[in-house]
């Protein structure tokens, strides 16, 4: 059985009864089975009640569970007990962080694998750009604040060209975030915070530690590995969905509303966009590497697959750049 992750929208309560896990809000007359073999994760939106029990029965399955607030930015994940355990691997993830040089080199192609990606994009949105003045600054960087610095400034290049394709009361204007000020930040927000446990459920089924990062400073409270890695994937999974949702029409200045001194999505507008995203994640390429077609969801696993190779000196690692 093929896994799919799940997401729940309304308030309601997700409980155990013997060995099936169960949905019901105000609406059903009688609660929804879920399969729980059929489960990859579980994200939350509502406000739902988890029984004890359900939480056991998630962790002995390994399903992760991810919580947004009501203006939909990401809250904190339930994250089982990890089962892929591996002492050496910790040890040479850890040594990759201590060691400055190391921590350098990987800190600078996650920059790149973006920097190429939104290349790519520019192309797509039918304006050719590179960022090579950039990129040969970002080769003399000597800290971690210097590479973040050059990755910053190309966003805000990546964003002003971008916005010269994007159809007026849809422009990005400047980057802002909590809260977002205008419709296009909200919705590039919103997908950001969808993208980044998505990409901590993919660490979960591997051996890697989550907390353990290189481009973000690793912190007590965020797993700053998806922070990483997510640089690489935003524009090939959020930018493309929220410039194609915006260009055929599919969300409208009507699904968002203003708070918070800012603008969010709204209810209906949330939905959209997660069915979206959700679509996004299940389609196929083909792989020229692997010469099959994988789902983009797998892309993200398969990259942490080659950052776990290089980090055991099995091979150099080098950043997804999009092809399709």
């Amino acid at each position: 059985m093929r896994k799919k992750s799940i997401t729940l929208f309304s308030d309601g309560k997700l409980f155990r009864k013997e060995n099936t896990l169960y949905f019901q809000n105000a609406k059903m007359e009688k609660p929804k089975p879920l399969v729980i073999e059929g489960i990859y994760d579980i994200y939350i939106y509502g406000k739902v009640t988890i029984t004890s029990q359900a939480l056991h029965f998630l962790a002995q399955k390994g399903v992760a569970v991810h919580f947004f607030s009501h203006y939909g930015y990401y809250d904190g994940s339930f994250y089982p007990r990890e089962s892929l355990h591996s002492g050496d691997l910790v040890i040479k993830q850890a040594q990759h962080y201590l060691d400055f040089e190391k921590r350098l080199k990987l800190a600078k192609l996650f920059v790149i694998g973006a920097a190429k990606n939104m290349e790519r994009n520019l192309s797509r949105f039918g304006t050719k750009y590179k960022f090579d003045e950039l990129l040969e600054e970002l080769k003399d960087a000597g800290k971690i604040t210097d590479v973040m610095n050059v990755e910053a400034r190309m966003r805000q290049e990546y964003y002003a060209l971008w916005d010269e394709t994007l159809p007026d009361g849809f422009k990005i204007v400047k980057r802002t975030r909590r809260p977002p000020q205008n419709e296009m930040n909200a919705l590039i927000s919103f997908l950001n915070s969808r993208l980044y446990p998505a990409i901590l459920s993919e660490l979960y089924n591997t051996q890697l530690t989550p907390t353990i990062s290189y481009l973000h400073e690793p912190s007590e409270r965020r797993f700053s590995l998806a922070l990483d890695l997510s640089e690489i994937f935003k524009p090939i999974l959020v930018d493309r969905i929220a410039n194609r949702l915006v260009k055929q029409g599919v969300i409208k200045k009507e699904h968002f509303r203003g708070e918070l001194n800012g603008v969010l999505l709204n209810d209906e507008g949330k939905k959209i966009v997660l069915k979206a995203f959700n679509k996004e994640m299940e389609k196929s390429v083909r792989h020229p590497k692997l010469k099959k077609n994988v789902t983009k969801k797998r892309l993200i696993r398969l990259e942490a697959y080659k950052l776990i190779k290089h980090l055991v000196g099995s091979q150099e690692y080098e950043p997804l750049v999009a092809w399709f």
